[in-house]
């Protein structure tokens, strides 16, 4: 049997005295906030606002200043730009360039100089911002088609100076926090800025000519800080390439002999995901009269060498190292390979860049060019390549091709 339950309906009296209740609490009403007109500036106001260049009264500024600090920055982007070219076109070579292999040490001196100069020009580029910063105010802002034209290329020059040396710098401490590609942006942005340079140079050439060293202490004082300043900055840094400085070398970004074996890894066997089998054989393939696959025994079976080659990354760091193992122009030679043969060597690596790479005669052919087994007198480290690796003169370790597995004749 169920029972019913009944509800009971409020009753009216309730109902009334919450009426009573409602009328005698205060009546609460949101307060009204007058807001003032918002009202946009016109560009006579923002104009009379911006700061003159009359104004700016220190006395260290002044046009011989800006003439010699815009003279070193000058050399140190035309020094920056051609080192730059040449480290790119060692990575991306067109087929009809042919690099040498000698002398061994090109690459690593071209390459630190562009990489600690590129730092170098922090405080010249900083400087000569301050001394010029009055004049991004003249009034009139624009007094023909001409000025315009020349303004916006000293724009162009300024932001695209500022871009390279910052994208330079996330560079070389393995920070990329654009969504860009870091080499293509670079390298054409270098192309603005030295055209922007030269075009600048030229209009400013007078002002340089008449330009003698100023002779106010003072000016002399700030031009002698600021380079005191660069040689800082160079001798704190350069040690990283050039061993003799090596304990100033405080503000390296990387420590070249810090790692397994006496020799600092950019990218490590785990990071490359890279797994070694248990069959591992080095193939010799394509437009060979004999086909090879090698072991690891086997190649400790071919006559062995020895060269002492730096690893000479694209970061300015290079570090010296013994290598020993199978010349490569040995190894051609079994397969029957044509002299004037192009390259390509293979990796087992799986991810990132540069998995593989292109020898050209002048390198394959060289002496010193190996597949390295050992490095420093000991069996190769994973992260260094084991099994072996290419290692040959006067070319960028990213092409250093690590763990190959494949060398194939084009």
């Amino acid at each position: 049997m169920v029972r019913r339950t009944s509800l009971k309906r409020p009753s009216r009296r309730s109902g009334r005295g919450l009426r009573t209740l409602k009328a005698r609490l205060p009546r609460l009403r949101a307060p009204v906030v007058k807001l003032p007109a918002l009202r946009l500036p016109t560009l006579r106001e923002l104009e009379a606002k911006a700061p003159r260049q009359e104004r700016f009264s220190a006395r260290l500024r002044g046009e011989q200043v800006a003439s010699w600090l815009g003279v070193a920055l000058g050399i140190a982007f035309t020094s920056a730009f051609v080192t730059g070219l040449m480290s790119h076109f060692m990575q991306h070579p067109p087929d009809w360039m042919r690099w040498p292999s000698r002398p061994v040490d090109l690459y690593r001196i071209t390459q630190g100089v562009h990489v600690i100069g590129g730092i170098a020009t922090v405080p010249l580029l900083l400087a000569k911002l301050w001394a010029v910063y009055p004049k991004f105010w003249q009034r009139p802002a624009v007094r023909s088609l001409g000025h315009a034209v020349e303004r916006g290329l000293v724009f162009v020059l300024v932001g695209g100076a500022l871009f390279q040396v910052t994208t330079g710098l996330f560079n070389i401490a393995y920070w990329y926090p654009f969504p860009f590609s870091f080499i293509g942006a670079h390298y054409w942005t270098a192309y603005v800025v030295f055209g922007a340079l030269i075009i600048h140079v030229g209009n400013e050439w007078a002002k340089v000519r008449r330009s003698a060293l100023p002779a106010e202490p003072g000016r002399r004082g700030f031009l002698a800080a600021v380079a005191a300043a660069t040689g800082v900055v160079v001798v704190t840094t350069v040690g990283e390439t050039f061993g003799p400085l090596r304990p100033l070398a405080v503000f390296a970004p990387r420590k070249p002999y810090d790692g397994p074996q006496g020799l600092t890894v950019n990218r490590s066997a785990r990071a490359a995901a890279v797994s070694v089998p248990a069959g591992y054989r080095l193939a010799v393939t394509g437009a060979v009269r004999r086909p090879l696959s090698l072991s690891v025994a086997d190649l400790a079976a071919l006559p062995q060498h020895t060269s002492a080659l730096p690893i000479s990354c694209v970061e300015g760091w290079s570090a010296d190292a013994v290598w020993t193992g199978v010349r490569l122009r040995d190894l051609l030679a079994l397969a029957g390979v044509a002299g004037d043969a192009r390259l390509r060597i293979e990796s087992l690596q799986t991810r990132g860049g540069y998995a593989t790479s292109e020898v050209a005669p002048p390198h394959w052919s060289d002496p010193l060019t190996l597949l390295a087994l050992r490095l420093n007198g000991q069996t190769l480290h994973i992260d260094h390549g084991y099994p072996c690796r290419l290692i040959a003169p006067d070319r960028p370790g990213v092409l250093q091709t690590k763990w190959v597995t494949r060398v194939v004749v084009l």
